[in-house]
């Protein structure tokens, strides 16, 4: 299992996209949140669109393997999606916030995580405002939700800045390739 994590703007879905490109073997998790689906987006798919009561009755049936507020939106990780993936032998990528990261971390320390850090704050902040997804208030809240998140990065022993893009999925891919081949030499022996 692959952790991918990072502040919001990061760039975390657009360097995934492109590691499943190179890699089609991995499998996404698909997560679940209370936000409303954006232009584009389909249930099932991008996100499993819940209601905060069905969000909430998956939390007391324990049912996320973690679960975060952010930007006053509830987001997780279904148990069930993870165990289909893995069932099935395929290794999983979940695209996750810190805080679900720690969570994951903890239940299942076995996970490579990896943190994705901006070039530079500045550059996180004219992602978030070009994505045009967000009100400036949205932003300001992402951009302080960050600060935090930020702080974060020397918890993770994986690191990849994404400043140039081909660049960071190259990063990317090869830590999941020696993560991979690690694993499958443990294995063997």
């Amino acid at each position: 299992m692959f952790v991918i994590t990072g502040p919001s703007g990061v760039g975390k879905g657009t360097l995934i996209r492109g590691l499943l490109e190179r890699m089609p073997e991995l499998e996404l998790s698909v997560s679940a949140t209370t936000r409303p689906p954006r232009a584009g987006e389909r249930d099932g798919v991008d996100y499993h669109f819940l209601t905060p009561d069905e969000f909430e009755r998956h939390v007391r049936q324990g049912d996320f393997v973690e679960h975060a507020t952010y930007s006053g939106n509830r987001y997780g990780t279904l148990r069930s999606q993870l165990e289909r993936h893995l069932d099935a032998g395929r290794p999983v990528v979940l695209e996750i916030e810190v805080q679900g990261a720690r969570q994951v971390r903890q239940a299942l320390p076995e996970a490579v995580a990896v943190f994705i850090a901006p070039p530079s704050r500045d550059a996180l902040r004219a992602r978030l405002v070009g994505r045009g997804t967000d009100s400036p208030e949205q932003v300001q809240e992402r951009m302080d939700t960050a600060e935090g998140e930020l702080a974060a990065r020397p918890e993770f022993a994986h690191v990849v800045v994404n400043d140039r893009l081909e660049r960071a999925t190259e990063a990317l891919e090869a830590i999941i390739r020696a993560a991979r081949g690690a694993r499958a030499k443990h294995t063997c022996r």
